[in-house]
């Protein structure tokens, strides 16, 4: 039986399914985050130690400037509400991606939670913002001093001192990877899901991770 140890999400179809219900795309990232806090609670129950998400891509910023303002604004305002709540929970929130060069109030927040909850040990929730996979491995081989090999280059990425994600699971029905962690993902066990994230339940994902624990893992070998 597989150990699983991390497991990243693709949280696609927020805005669609809120489209869907005629009330607007930022209405379905408002109804993502609620799918969010039941893959955090599943995941203490599954005792996995590592989850992932993909909040916001370097791309997104191509979107309209009113949604982009929304989704930052609900992360603030999660923090605010919740925070002692990660914290009284044992969650480690991490960020990998250009958090430097987000706007100042979320920036502000952000490393405010990093370090609030550096010392939980209980899980690590890992939120990708300002996340594109390729400027991960461009700075990454930029920062490496001597030669370039695998094991150098991995120690630069965001995720050094992660475990490379045993399942990515990605909603929304689209068969793609989108500049998300393409380094890590070499050897992942991947999981499209016609649902969008917003229908996306805990049972959904106790079935994969069932799915998975079956799979023989060969990483090239026989």
């Amino acid at each position: 039986m597989n150990k699983l140890n991390h497991v990243a999400f693709i949280m696609d179809g927020n805005g669609r399914w809120g489209q869907k219900k005629n009330k607007g795309r930022n209405f379905g990232h408002f109804n993502g985050v609620e799918t969010v806090k039941k893959i955090v609670k599943k995941s203490f129950k599954l005792k996995i130690p590592i989850i992932t998400f993909y909040v916001f891509s370097t791309e997104n910023w191509r979107r309209p400037k009113s949604e982009i303002n929304f989704l930052f604004k609900l992360i603030i305002n999660y923090f605010r509400q919740e925070l002692d709540t990660v914290i009284l929970n044992g969650i480690k929130i991490n960020i990998i991606g250009k958090i430097n060069r987000l706007p100042s109030k979320i920036k502000i927040s952000l490393k405010d939670v990093v370090k609030k909850t550096k010392k939980n040990k209980k899980i690590i929730v890992n939120l990708a913002i300002n996340y594109g996979s390729r400027d991960e491995i461009v700075n990454a081989c930029k920062k490496v001093k001597g030669r370039i090999n695998v094991r150098s280059l991995s120690k630069n990425l965001y995720t050094q001192r992660l475990p490379n994600p045993d399942i990515l699971i990605r909603t929304g029905g689209h068969k793609r990877l989108s500049n998300f962690m393409l380094w890590q993902l070499a050897y992942t066990e991947i999981y499209f899901i016609d649902k969008l994230w917003p229908d996306f339940n805990s049972k959904d994902f106790e079935r994969i991770v069932k799915k998975f624990k079956k799979v023989k893992r060969n990483f090239g070998s026989i």
